[in-house]
């Protein structure tokens, strides 16, 4: 079964949206890293054990890469914004081959002593207008969340919006099952809701 991993934000270059972002949570995104295949880089934030919020944006200082960039960041403008979600499972093959057309396939990915499997697709795009989650297989203990400074902030609900909202959740209904998710009609997008010291938060 899927897990919630992940949240991404996506933005257009890390320095400008790390400092609003600080303020909103009351907490600033720690340093990430590089992601040499996808020519991005990111900052993370703890949202409790075993899951955290992404901030990526492309990679100045990065070559071009091969393919198109995951989160279809070749084609993001705009401010900061929830873009994506990704989801752990056990076997990223066998969660593939349950999977809508076009959820990826599996690439070999690591960052000092973090291994993991990422479904990529050719399309740097996602199923249902990139509403469908991106997977993701960790191998080993090693998890950016654990290593990540406890601020308080937790997701208490995610929201996917699609015109196409009951064939969605006939996709997802046997891959997970996941009390704070739910899927609605509407244009595609996100909306979450954390709890934090300071308040509640809605993106």
């Amino acid at each position: 079964m899927l897990r919630p991993d992940h949240l991404v934000i996506s933005a257009e270059t890390l320095a400008g949206a790390a400092e609003p972002l600080a303020k909103l949570f009351g907490a600033e995104f720690a340093p990430g890293g590089q992601h040499p295949l996808m020519g991005t880089h990111n900052r993370l934030l703890s949202l409790g054990p075993g899951e955290y919020l992404e901030l990526i944006a492309i990679d100045p200082e990065a070559p071009q890469p091969a393919q198109p960039r995951w989160f279809n960041l070749d084609h993001f403008r705009g401010g900061p914004r929830l873009s994506h979600w990704v989801c752990r499972c056990e076997d990223l093959a066998a969660t593939l081959a349950m999977a809508p057309d076009g959820a990826g396939h599996a690439a070999a990915l690591s960052r000092g002593d973090l291994r993991w499997q990422m479904a990529v697709t050719d399309s740097g795009t996602l199923p249902f207008d990139d509403t469908f989650p991106a997977l993701i297989s960790w191998e080993g203990e090693a998890h950016p969340a654990r290593r990540l400074p406890d601020h308080g902030i937790r997701l208490q609900t995610l929201q996917i919006f699609h015109p196409d909202a009951d064939q969605l959740r006939g996709a997802l209904t046997p891959l997970m099952q996941e009390p704070r998710l739910s899927v609605l009609q509407g244009p595609p997008g996100l909306s979450a809701h954390f709890t934090t010291p300071h308040g509640e938060i809605r993106l």
